[in-house]
């Protein structure tokens, strides 16, 4: 792993009731917005269901070097 690529930290975000889905994006804008010292190195976002549920979640990997 490169210099550029390491991380310090790892922040999940996941929702799986539709509503909580469609706000996701802005609930990791917001957690960044009030994080300016935090470089996201990398992000995953992954999707599961089973017969009654459908789960999105979004793996932030970042940097802060506070």
């Amino acid at each position: 792993m490169s210099d550029k690529n390491k991380f310090n930290g790892v922040k999940v975000f996941s929702a799986t009731m539709a509503q909580e889905r469609d706000q996701l994006g802005e609930k990791v804008t917001a957690w960044l917005a009030d994080r300016p010292e935090v470089r996201v190195v990398d992000t995953v976002v992954t999707q599961s269901s089973d017969e009654a549920f459908h789960c999105v979640a979004i793996t932030l990997f970042y940097q802060d070097d506070r």
